[in-house]
C-alpha cells in the first residue's frame, strides 16, 4: 500500500503542474468565452450586461460580414490544403529518389516555414507592390503588370500562393518522414511483379502513406482555417473585403468595433466548427490507414 501511494504521489508531482499550466492557459480562457459571449461587453467598460442569446442571434441572421467572411475562409482552406498536400507530397516523392543535392533542395524548401507569416506578409507585399512593378519596366512582361493585390481575384490569388509557398516545405518534411518508414522490400517485390511507377505510387505507397497524410490534413486544414498573418499584412482583408478571413473579421470585430462580447460570440461559433470540420476529416483519414 505504502509502494502505490509513494508512485501516486510521484506521478501526481509530475503530472498535476502540467495539468495546471493547461487549465491556466486554455481552461480557464475557454470558460471566459462561454460568459463573455452572452454579454455586450466593449472589451474596455467596467461593466458587464448579460444579453442573453442576442449575439447568437445576431451571428446568423443579420451579419454580411460573417457569411462573406466564411465563403472566402472556405475557398481559400478547400484549394489551400488540396494544392499544399499534392505540392508538398510531390516534392517529397521527388526528392525520396536520392537525387543529387537533395538534402539541400530540402533545407530551400523548408526555410519559407522558418519566417514568420507577419515577414512573409510584408516580403510578398513589397515583392507585389514594387519588385513587379520594377520587373514589368524592365522586362514588358503582362504577368508583372497585374494589379496582384488590387484586383479581388488577383487578391485571392496572392494570398493563396504565399500561403502555400510559406507551408508546403513544412508539409514535405512530414510526408519525406512518412516515406522514409516503408519497408523497401515492399516497393520491390511491387517491382518485380512489373508495375509502373503510377501503380506503386497509388497502389503501395500511398496507401502506407496515410498516417502522414492524416497529419498534414489535419495540420494544414485547421491552419488554413484560422488563417490571419498573411491576410492582415499582406492585403488586409482587401479589397472590398474580399479576402476578410474569419478570424480577421473577429479580430475587427473586437478590437476595432469594441464588440468584445460579439466577437468572443463568433469565436465561440467558430471554434466550434472548425472542431467539428477536422473531427470529421480526421476520423475519415483514420478509417483509410493501412498498416505495413
Amino acid at each position: 500500500m505504502t509502494w502505490r501511494r509513494s508512485k501516486l504521489l510521484s506521478f501526481a508531482a509530475f503530472v498535476l503542474p502540467a495539468v495546471m499550466l493547461i487549465l491556466v492557459a486554455s481552461g480557464i480562457p475557454l470558460v471566459m468565452n462561454f460568459l463573455y459571449a452572452v454579454t455586450n461587453w466593449n472589451g474596455i467598460s467596467k461593466t458587464i450586461s448579460c444579453v442573453g442569446l442576442d449575439n447568437f442571434v445576431e451571428l446568423f441572421t443579420d451579419d454580411e460580414g460573417i457569411r462573406q467572411a466564411t465563403l472566402f475562409t472556405m475557398k481559400f482552406a478547400i484549394l489551400h490544403v488540396l494544392i499544399t498536400n499534392v505540392l508538398a507530397m510531390l516534392l517529397a516523392v521527388l526528392l525520396d529518389r536520392g537525387l543529387r543535392g537533395s538534402n539541400l533542395l530540402r533545407a530551400v524548401f523548408f526555410l519559407p516555414n522558418i519566417l514568420s507569416l507577419v515577414v512573409v506578409g510584408f516580403l510578398w507585399k513589397f515583392t507585389f507592390t514594387r519588385v513587379f512593378g520594377a520587373l514589368f519596366d524592365y522586362t514588358g512582361w503582362a504577368v508583372f503588370g497585374l494589379s496582384w493585390l488590387g484586383q479581388p481575384n488577383m487578391a485571392f490569388v496572392s494570398v493563396l500562393l504565399v500561403s502555400v509557398w510559406q507551408a508546403a516545405g513544412y508539409y514535405m518534411v512530414i510526408y519525406t518522414a512518412g516515406l522514409q518508414t516503408i519497408p523497401r522490400d515492399i516497393e520491390e517485390a511491387a517491382i518485380i511483379d512489373g508495375t509502373s511507377s503510377a501503380q506503386r505510387f497509388f497502389k503501395v505507397t500511398f496507401p502506407l502513406l496515410m498516417p502522414s497524410v492524416t497529419a498534414c490534413m489535419f495540420l494544414s486544414t485547421t491552419n488554413a482555417l484560422k488563417v490571419f498573418d498573411v491576410i492582415f499584412t499582406l492585403t488586409g482583408g482587401g479589397p472590398g473585403g474580399t479576402t476578410t478571413s474569419i478570424a480577421l473579421d473577429i479580430y475587427r470585430e473586437a478590437f476595432v468595433n469594441n464588440r468584445y462580447g460579439y466577437a468572443t460570440a463568433k469565436s465561440l461559433v467558430f471554434f466550434i466548427i472548425t472542431l467539428m470540420i477536422t473531427g470529421i476529416l480526421v476520423n475519415f483519414l483514420k478509417s483509410r490507414e493501412v498498416e505495413s
